[in-house]
């Protein structure tokens, strides 16, 4: 899902950022949105994702490169002449004044008629299910009913981008889930294009339409949900992306068809793609998700077959999680459907663990986290 979809909206163009004219907190970011899209930076605490937004909402200046809406450079225009709607974690509303005055206020600063004012109050009233609602004060609703009234309040004047910073992240998990709903319903309903700010890789995967994954201020791969859980970029994004078993391999030799054999610690050589190629007889980190690894039994075959220890089972409910040793390789981690095939061990009992080289990727270790880049 590309940008062109969707039409030229929103462009960063070598920004960069920083706060002590030393170091980047952003370093040279470039990124195209398209108008409608749903686009989302994610990343852990630190990495830049915060302050790219900031930026574009004109809190913060660009230290150098420029930022363009709709093909106009808007670096230079104070953040209340962007008309860009903002939605917070902490709901930022009056708290002296009603819901209504609330939604009416970005109406009555632009200086709308009262009669349309009203018609709108009325019309985001019943767009977030809170007709009713109008002569409350914030204090007197819920934690999901203050965020619904947020997302109103930045819609209201119906500006054609909506920036989003942690904005569920108050939230406990049944309400954050509704709101999630509740803000891709919307989004849809409306076409309104979105920048969402989040650290919660589910939170991402389930409501964005192309996703840019941060870490220490740069964009480590821009793409979209499914894109970014089948093919990661680098062993970071591997990492950061849902669940994942990152396998050091101490010798990579790149073959043909686009793989790469990997001999671990142990002595064993699998089979994978890829990845970021690491170079000829180079040491790599193999990533390969849990849901793609099985216990082998008797007679199945697979390209790759290892020896494990069983370590525990840690039971989930819909799943069981069993985690493994791998021979001077760490331990690595299978997830199975609970269902009568899910098989029980005892602690220390060896074990083959099989997967496809199709569902496993060399990656070099510059982004490995073990080395900086862990969430």
């Amino acid at each position: 899902m590309q940008a062109a979809q969707y039409g030229e909206f929103l462009s960063f163009n070598h920004v960069k950022k920083t706060f002590d004219q030393k170091s980047l907190v952003v370093r040279d970011f470039n990124l195209e949105v398209g108008r409608g899209e749903f686009v989302t930076l994610l990343g852990p605490s630190g990495s830049g994702k915060t302050t790219v937004l900031m930026m574009l909402a004109g809190f913060e200046n660009v230290t150098s490169g420029s930022i363009t809406l709709q093909g106009k450079p808007i670096t230079g225009i104070a953040p209340y002449k962007r008309n860009i709607g903002m939605v917070f974690q902490n709901y930022a509303l009056f708290p002296h004044m009603t819901v209504a005055q609330n939604l009416a206020y970005p109406l009555t600063v632009r200086k709308l008629p009262k009669s349309e004012i009203a018609q709108r109050v009325e019309h985001y009233l019943k767009l977030i299910e809170l007709q009713g609602f109008g002569d409350r004060h914030p204090a007197q609703l819920s934690g999901g009913q203050r965020q619904r009234v947020a997302l109103a309040r930045a819609l209201i004047f119906e500006p054609e981008l909506v920036l989003m910073d942690e904005p569920l992240g108050a939230l406990d998990k049944k309400l954050r889930e509704q709101m999630q709903f509740e803000i891709t319903r919307l989004h849809k309903q409306l076409g309104f294009t979105v920048v969402y700010v989040t650290h919660d890789q589910a939170e991402a995967l389930t409501m964005s339409s192309r996703i840019a994954v941060f870490n220490q201020g740069m964009v480590q791969q821009y793409d979209t949900p499914d894109q970014l859980y089948e093919q990661p970029a680098n062993a970071f994004v591997a990492s950061f992306i849902g669940e994942n078993n990152l396998i050091p391999a101490q010798r990579c030799t790149p073959g043909s068809g686009g793989y790469v054999r990997a001999q671990l610690a142990g002595g064993e050589t699998v089979l994978a793609a890829h990845g970021d190629h690491p170079a000829q007889g180079e040491a790599c980190v193999l990533s390969v998700r849990p849901e793609k690894l099985s216990i082998a039994l008797d007679g199945q075959a697979y390209d790759n077959l290892v020896s494990a220890r069983f370590i525990a089972r840690h039971y989930v409910g819909d799943f069981i999680r069993y985690h493994f040793e791998l021979p001077k390789a760490g331990k690595i981690c299978v997830k199975m459907i609970n269902d009568a095939r899910a098989p029980e061990f005892t602690e220390g009992q060896p074990a083959r663990l099989g997967w496809l080289s199709t569902d496993c990727f060399a990656f070099k270790t510059d982004t490995y986290p073990s080395q900086g880049g862990q969430p």
